[in-house]
């Protein structure tokens, strides 16, 4: 049986929202030594996607409470909807690989780092925060999409979070494409 069927009819969108904030906090956290050097194990992988739901469903809360423009609003809408729908699929998965999620110096540090992201995007109003949002955004899906390919998916264990995640790369592909064209608009 295929993990997609599993979770739900939209899996692999809804993975992919989740995975992108994920693999940013590794990119951004370790250099390619250190991730090589203690690579996530598929319970700190669990963790990690949790936490990074949680995490870009408030980045997208403040878009939604701070942006007028249309289309950053409704790809904050759309962080919310995926990463929502994220969380209790990423359980649902825990659950059926019998996988307790565990906390690691990427998923700690990932919090820490998006206190001063949430910061930094509360400052900022009008125009400047929308390129904020959005740039963080761009920056995001590129480290996901690098550290996808040269961490995570190197390193899951189970075959079927991997083949998940392997899944994952095309739809990461695609929000990047998104919102970069957000960000050549504003």
């Amino acid at each position: 049986m295929k993990l997609q069927k599993v979770l739900c009819p939209e899996w692999d969108r809804l993975l992919a929202a989740t995975i992108i904030t994920a693999i940013t906090a590794i990119a951004s956290l370790s250099t390619p030594a250190q991730a090589q050097a203690t690579p996530p194990t598929d319970p700190q992988i669990v963790e990690i996607v949790e936490a990074a739901n949680k995490i870009d469903i408030g980045y997208a809360k403040i878009a939604l409470k701070k942006s007028e423009d249309k289309q950053v609003r409704g790809f904050a809408q759309g962080m919310i909807n995926d990463h929502s729908a994220v969380l209790k699929s990423v359980a649902n998965l825990a659950a059926k690989l019998n996988v307790t999620p565990e906390k690691s110096d990427t998923s700690k540090s990932l919090k820490t780092q998006a206190e001063e992201t949430t910061k930094k995007l509360q400052a900022d109003k009008g125009k400047a925060f929308d390129k904020a949002y959005i740039d963080n955004e761009v920056a995001y899906h590129q480290a996901v999409i690098d550290a996808l390919n040269k961490a995570l998916i190197p390193n899951a264990k189970n075959a079927e979070l991997k083949s998940a995640l392997t899944g994952a790369v095309p739809l990461f592909e695609g929000h990047l494409e998104h919102a970069k064209q957000i960000q050549a608009s504003l």
